[in-house]
């Protein structure tokens, strides 16, 4: 466990930085888009999620690029831009030109290429608690803005958020080109046909996960646009206070993290765990939609906290499990995408809902939404763990490996050339361990 550490840590801190600066807007920006000048509760809402727009347009051409030419370039391009965005933002005095610099944040999309890193950096077998302690980094972060946003906006202002989020940028850097190993060497069998963008779209559990990102991401967005508007307009809070609300949704979903992993990637429970999710998920919305009371309007907040993170640990790890190995950077992007895409659509259409009905609008197109999420999610099989196997070159041919082509159960293999081992994942029920072994076996090699 501490060399999985060793290894992701620093690509964490990474992503977790991005994200703090992301995350420590969001539970003041809907107030604050609204009040600055030319604001409207719809474009308040664009400007919650409107980094996700160009995220979305973004994320497969990085993710892409970044099997092309490295995942430290592609990182290097994204941050940069990501850093510009911010100090646009900050320096903005009118809604439009706070919008370019979210837009601009955006650009910079390099959130499957840090996860494909990560994926590229540890065994097929040890990947669930290498997303796991990227997931746990990543809760730190969101905890911490989630407490720091409010009060660092009340005592100066939300462009020092910006300006904050700017610094981040280039402390990420830093760890990038002082932290970061380099990735090993892949050598894959697939075609440059085989290859192309649209053949991540044939395996229909990995669209089933994009569809769920795309569903996760939109009623994030849009609880992020109602929560700290209510506070302020219904509850009469000021932003100091927010974190009132705050603090205790973000320990209770933090815990909630935890068991959802354990059966998700133990126990081989994913759907049953996204369901539970979205239930409460749609009570969260119930409360803060319909009740007049701050007490159940803040177990409503906290609960969905709770839903949202029980998907956090798990999402990025079964896209990461079901892409072949030449799709992985494809594959997260394609996720991603849907998932910034439903940033975007949540935080537009939250905001227009809102304009026009008012919080139980909002509430009642959540519940509805999350029905035809839930139906989506009963037609799934459960993402159970595929089986590894890993062979070092000494004793086992590489050579044979086209070979593997023609047997029923294997589901995809490649070289590592820097720890010179073969890995293959297989489905045991089809194929088992001996027989690829013996498949493979080298002449003359002792078994």
């Amino acid at each position: 466990m501490k060399e999985i550490v060793r290894k992701v840590l620093p690509l964490s801190l990474i992503v977790a930085l991005r994200f703090f600066g992301l995350f420590i807007v969001l539970s003041v920006l809907s107030q604050y888009a609204k009040d600055i000048p030319g604001g409207t509760a719809l474009l308040a809402g664009v400007a919650l999620g409107g980094y996700a727009l160009t995220q979305a347009v973004l994320q497969v051409p990085f993710g892409v690029l970044s099997d092309k030419i490295g995942r430290k370039k592609t990182i290097l391009i994204g941050l940069l831009i990501f850093t510009a965005g911010s100090i646009l933002a900050a320096v903005a005095t009118n809604i439009y030109a706070l919008l370019l610099g979210r837009f601009l944040q955006g650009a910079g999309a390099i959130g499957s290429v840090v996860t494909a890193m990560i994926a590229d950096q540890v065994r097929e077998d040890e990947r669930a608690h290498a997303m796991a302690v990227m997931g746990m980094v990543i809760a730190l972060s969101f905890a911490a803005a989630m407490i720091i946003g409010p009060v660092m906006a009340g005592y100066f202002s939300v462009s020092s958020l910006f300006w904050l989020t700017a610094i981040l940028s280039v402390s990420a850097l830093v760890i990038l080109f002082t932290a970061v190993p380099e990735p090993p060497k892949i050598v894959h069998h697939y075609s440059e046909e085989e290859a192309k963008i649209k053949h991540v779209f044939k395996d229909k559990d990995l669209v089933r996960m994009y569809i769920t990102f795309l569903f996760h991401s939109g009623t994030m967005a849009i609880a992020f646009f109602i929560i700290p508007i209510l506070m302020k307009e219904k509850f009469h809070m000021s932003t100091l206070d927010y974190w009132k609300v705050y603090l205790p949704a973000v320990i209770f979903g933090i815990i909630a993290m935890g068991p959802a992993a354990v059966f998700g990637e133990k126990y081989s429970k994913g759907k049953e765990v996204f369901l539970v999710s979205i239930a409460a998920i749609v009570a969260s919305f119930l409360l803060m939609g319909f009740s007049s009371s701050f007490i159940w309007f803040a177990v409503g907040a906290t609960l969905f906290f709770v839903g949202f993170n029980m998907f956090e640990p798990l999402l990025q790890s079964f896209v990461a499990k079901f892409a072949k190995v030449h799709q992985k950077g494809a594959a997260l992007g394609v996720a991603n995408t849907f998932a910034y895409v439903g940033v975007f659509l949540g935080g537009a259409i939250g905001g227009w809902l809102y304009g026009h009905y008012k919080q139980e609008g909002v509430a009642i197109f959540v519940v509805a939404l999350s029905a035809l999420w839930a139906l989506w999610i009963i037609g799934m099989r459960n993402p159970g763990l595929r089986a590894n196997l890993f062979l070092d070159f000494a004793h086992y041919d590489k050579t044979k490996l086209q070979g593997l082509k023609s047997l029923e159960g294997i589901t995809d293999f490649y070289v590592n050339e820097t720890e010179e081992l073969i890995v293959i994942k297989y489905d045991a029920d089809k194929i088992s361990e001996e027989q690829i072994k013996e498949f493979l076996h080298k002449e003359g090699a002792k078994r």
